[in-house]
């Protein structure tokens, strides 16, 4: 079989051509140096039959010589998964330009199948047939091609976001297809150390459901003891291995003879779960099934820790992380569909709406422990009161919203004084007795609302009554209770007034750098409203009435003028503040040219976008507005920095964290507040951490009253404070002071 020789070229006068090398002339020399090539070379005649192939199409496929000489490529390699139209795509290929380059899934002798890089070419110059006397070049590219397909098609179903089952279905069953030899499994760890199957596709039922719950130790088999000792465990017969003499009897009918299991783990060393390969065949794992299983636990890695941020972030989404308790968001949403049944059906239901009396004594007199651990036995007993289709949720601080289903008026009230009457024992509390009394409220479905705003609205103004009337009683909604609403409508007209005479002011609190010089970063403003009858009137009572009313706009435009004039005139007095945050309503976003108009607020002042620090709402977030969506590229886009305010309070979604150019996330100060009497308070806070300096985003820890706090926080990496525990909100010339003071004394 000669070699095809380079073109002759013209040499120098007087110079000749070098002789080849006798060997070069040989036919066995060049046979020999195909047979060490890695890549599987073959060669067909002009009947479209194999009439060559070198030693590494035997070593790569399996099949000596022999058993395909005289067969059509085709008939050797492609198996039941290759593409249909494959043939035609090489066919059409060498018709057309005399070389195919390609992949292609095609099988060994085995069975086996394997990923190639192909490159087919023909003679050159016309041909009877062009698909005749061909040179096929084939390169093994499976590891390659395994990962990228796994990966492709794994990191896609999370951005579909499949639940992790089927993630890991998806996982076991692509890999059953690259190796059939392979039974694959996936099992998940919980926190007690016990295993729940989370795919299984050729595993039997009976063993899956046998070993769901089962707990990990020194010898419960390859997954189990792979789990105990955070390392893989190969079984080659389980039928007489140690580790297997608890469950060889379970998986004798099964006829698997070797289990190969390795540890699935967090990044953080924790291990998670167990990805394992069975064989029927009492067998070490080749390279090629080494790497099968480094590739799949990695992804397995990746997409259990996933899910776990997302359960995270959903249980700090949707649940008070005190009580345990579904928060506001999940109880309005879980009540507005049980209404919608009720609807349906025509049934009717109560809104209980439970205030406990007195509690901020308890927080006063025996700290916030004390409290806590009050508000955590409430919701239990409140809980224990419920039928199996009621609801329950933690409104906000101590109060409570229940849901019941009720034929009228009389078995609500009834319910209602049996809940006060379960409250109303007595409770043990950190060493001391608390007789912890509540009023409650209730309005009725369809009567009194026909929907759950409205209801707990009508409920809320009830359980006011009941506390004027008398405390620890119930009371029904009344028409007449909406003279509160006429109360909100002078509160409104007051808010214009105030508006119009700019008496509104501004206070500032301090944001610090961790650390031990506490480095400004920044200061928050803060709107305030002294009237001049009612006193103090907090923001979260005037910024609702001033959403509501169309009053955000002219709120929102003092405020940023004044917030901003007042950074320009500090750093005119040589004040150095690196940035102002100013908190916007969601209202602001809806107007189409808000973005533009406070950039030229700011250029008009002489300020930069960079100078200012955009608190937003999770409500801003969630919005699908088309002008808030807009506003926000813009104002991204013109430089300004956006930062998401109570984070944990509302739904807090990965997706939108990720999507939208939130660069700073305020930490609610009621995790703050929770974290000496709370694990979940401690192990969320982490998580925020977590979530956040993986999307590079600053974490600003709110409502810091305490040194304890402070350290903790710190601790766990959280670089931006404020609260009391450093400064109370302060006038313009006590902040001024205040840093004043700070330079003297050498802090900062």
């Amino acid at each position: 079989m000669p070699a095809r020789l380079p073109p002759e070229r013209a040499l120098p006068a007087g110079q000749e051509e070098a002789p080849h090398p006798p060997a070069a002339r040989d036919p066995a020399w060049i046979e020999a140096a195909l047979d060490v090539s890695d890549s599987a070379i073959i060669l067909t005649d002009g009947l479209r039959r194999i009439c060559y192939v070198n030693a590494g199409f035997t070593r790569m496929f399996g099949f000596t010589a022999a058993e395909v000489l005289g067969r059509m490529p085709s008939e050797v390699l492609l198996g039941p998964d290759a593409e249909p139209a494959q043939k035609d795509t090489i066919h059409h290929g060498l018709r057309t330009w005399g070389q195919v380059r390609c992949e292609a899934l095609i099988y060994g002798r085995s069975g086996q199948p394997r990923w190639v890089s192909m490159v087919i070419n023909r003679p050159p110059g016309p041909q009877p047939d062009p698909l005749a006397n061909t040179t096929t070049v084939l390169s093994d590219i499976t590891l390659t091609k395994m990962h990228e397909v796994l990966q492709k098609k794994v990191l896609e179903g999370m951005v579909h976001e499949l639940p992790l089952q089927e993630l890991m279905l998806l996982v076991c069953t692509e890999v059953e297809r690259i190796a059939p030899e392979v039974t694959a499994t996936i099992l998940s760890v919980d926190d007690d150390g016990r295993v729940h199957p989370l795919a299984a596709p050729r595993m039997p039922a009976f063993v899956s459901a046998a070993i769901d719950g089962l707990s990990i130790g020194p010898c419960t088999g390859s997954c189990g003891t792979a789990a105990w000792r955070g390392e893989p465990v190969l079984v080659t017969d389980i039928q007489s291995d140690p580790l297997w003499a608890d469950y060889r009897a379970l998986f004798a009918p099964t006829g698997l003879k070797t289990c190969w299991s390795s540890p699935i783990k967090t990044h953080q060393g924790k291990v998670i779960g167990t990805f394992a390969f069975y064989f029927h065949a009492s067998r070490i794992p080749d390279a090629f099934h080494q790497r099968l299983v480094e590739v799949c636990v990695h992804l397995c890695e990746i997409a259990m820790e996933r899910d776990a941020t997302r359960k995270r972030v959903h249980q700090l989404a949707y649940y008070d992380v005190l009580t345990g308790l579904p928060n506001r968001t999940m109880f309005k949403a879980s009540s507005e569909q049980t209404l919608t049944r009720l609807r349906e059906d025509g049934r009717s239901a109560a809104l209980l709406f439970i205030d406990l009396d007195r509690f901020k004594r308890v927080n006063d007199s025996q700290g916030h422990a004390a409290g806590d651990a009050l508000l955590c036995e409430v919701a239990r007993r409140l809980t224990s009161q419920l039928g199996s289709q009621d609801l329950a949720g933690r409104l906000a601080g101590d109060e409570f919203g229940v849901l019941l289903r009720v034929d009228d008026a009389t078995q609500a009230v009834r319910s209602a004084e049996r809940i006060l009457q379960t409250l109303g024992q007595p409770v043990q509390v950190l060493g001391q007795t608390q007789l912890q009394q509540a009023s409650i409220g209730i309005a009725l479905f369809p009567a009194d609302g026909a929907d759950i705003d409205t209801l707990l609205r009508h409920a809320d103004q009830a359980m006011y009554q009941a506390k004027s009337d008398n405390r620890h009683g119930v009371q029904l909604f009344r028409s007449e209770m909406n003279l509160r609403t006429q109360a909100r409508a002078a509160l409104e007209q007051a808010l214009r007034q105030a508006l119009d005479a700019r008496s509104l002011t501004l206070h500032y609190q301090p944001q610090l750098m961790a650390g031990p010089a506490h480095t400004l970063y920044g200061v928050e403003a803060l709107a305030r409203w002294q009237h001049p009858e009612w006193g103090p009137i907090p923001p979260d009572q005037f910024i609702p009435v001033a959403e509501e009313t169309g009053l955000i706009g002219p709120l929102t435009d003092w405020l940023v003028e004044e917030a901003c004039g007042q950074l320009l005139r500090w750093r005119q007095a040589g004040l150095s503040v690196p940035h102002m945050a100013i908190n916007l309503s969601a209202r602001s976003f809806h107007e189409p040219d808000f973005a533009n108009h406070l950039e030229a607020t700011l250029r008009r002042l002489g300020l930069a976008p960079s100078d200012i620090v955009l608190e937003i709402t999770e409500s801003v977030m969630m919005d699908a507005h088309q002008s808030t969506l807009h506003n926000i590229d813009k104002l991204h886009a013109q430089g300004f920095c956006l930062s998401l305010d109570d984070f944990g309070t509302g739904y807090s979604s990965l997706s939108y964290l990720h999507r939208l150019p939130i660069s700073e996330l305020k930490l609610d100060k009621s995790f703050v507040q929770d974290l000496a009497g709370s694990p979940a308070a401690r192990a969320l806070i982490q998580s925020v951490m977590s979530i956040a300096r993986s999307l590079d985003m600053v974490v600003v820890a709110e409502g810091v009253e305490t040194i304890s706090q402070q350290e903790w926080l710190e601790n766990c990496g959280c670089p931006v404070l404020q609260g009391y525990l450093f400064s109370r909100p302060l006038t313009p010339q006590a902040l001024r002071d205040w840093m004043e003071l700070r330079d003297s004394s050498g802090a900062g």
